[in-house]
């Protein structure tokens, strides 16, 4: 099943839903965890009026999930004028996988107005490589188009504090919404992985994610786009970084912070 047509499954106004994982998206021997946040930030967002933007999602990986029935339920922790605290869980067989705290907020008049960060230069599509076509590479990475044209590609033993280039799904076609923004930045694999000269594990262990309120109407999930994570620190099998997700034409659509894990 397409990363759109599992996202299509979510209904509006029905708390508690029930939902099929698909095949196709397995990181190592775990679904996907970007495509899980997605999941919930859909959720979210049919619970909700549409004037609500989700301002912001701090996310838990708490176990690893798998193809398969799943369940999404959410509890408001707080609703204000402009702002809804909202709690939400991904389980399966009961036990937790994903758990999230997110805001969503109704734009307000104000004075402050202060563009978003632009990009950095990450050269063009045609300057980086694709990711190689080996057992190696995730499954659920098969479903995006890389090119890494910011550091090094993974386990190529190349330091660097900055990794990143320009992603898009590879196949779907459709217009662009939050879930797939969660979905093509968490794709990017932890930015230590280039320091590595042989294949170890690594994920994510928190992730906390804020999107600009933008019109995303024009923007299509086959665009390209561009990404790139810096790392802050990083020892003792734990490292910190932060990222952004930009379009072709500069746009910040996601500023991203994650705690990651790495086994080397």
């Amino acid at each position: 099943m397409s990363f759109h047509n599992t996202i299509e499954q979510i209904t509006s106004e029905k708390n508690n839903q029930v939902i099929e994982l698909p095949s196709g998206w397995a990181q190592g021997r775990a679904f996907f965890g970007g495509f899980s946040a997605a999941l919930a930030a859909q959720f979210l967002l049919k619970q909700f009026p549409v004037e609500y933007h989700l301002r912001s999602m701090s996310i838990s990986f708490v176990a690893p999930a798998e193809p398969g029935e799943a369940q999404l339920n959410y509890r408001v922790l707080r609703e204000g004028k402009s702002v809804i605290q909202v709690a939400v869980e991904l389980l399966q067989q009961g036990n937790v996988m994903l758990s999230c705290l997110a805001s969503l907020g109704k734009a307000r008049d104000s004075k402050v107005k202060v563009e978003g960060e632009t990009p950095p230069d990450l050269k063009t599509i045609n300057d980086g490589p694709g990711l190689p076509e080996a057992d190696i590479v995730p499954e659920f990475a098969k479903n995006f188009d890389y090119r890494i044209t910011s550091g090094g590609m993974p386990f190529s033993g190349q330091p660097g504090r900055t990794f990143g280039g320009w992603i898009r799904f590879r196949k779907e076609q459709q217009p662009l919404t939050t879930a797939a923004i969660l979905a093509l930045v968490d794709a990017w694999p932890p930015a230590v992985l280039p320091h590595l000269d042989s294949p170890a594990p690594a994920s994510s262990l928190t992730w906390t994610i804020e999107f600009p309120d933008i019109t995303l109407g024009n923007i299509n999930s086959h665009d390209w786009f561009q990404y790139e994570a810096f790392i802050e620190q990083a020892e003792h099998g734990y490292g910190h970084s932060r990222a952004g997700l930009w379009t072709e034409q500069g746009e910040l659509l996601a500023i991203s912070r994650q705690t990651f894990t790495v086994f080397a």
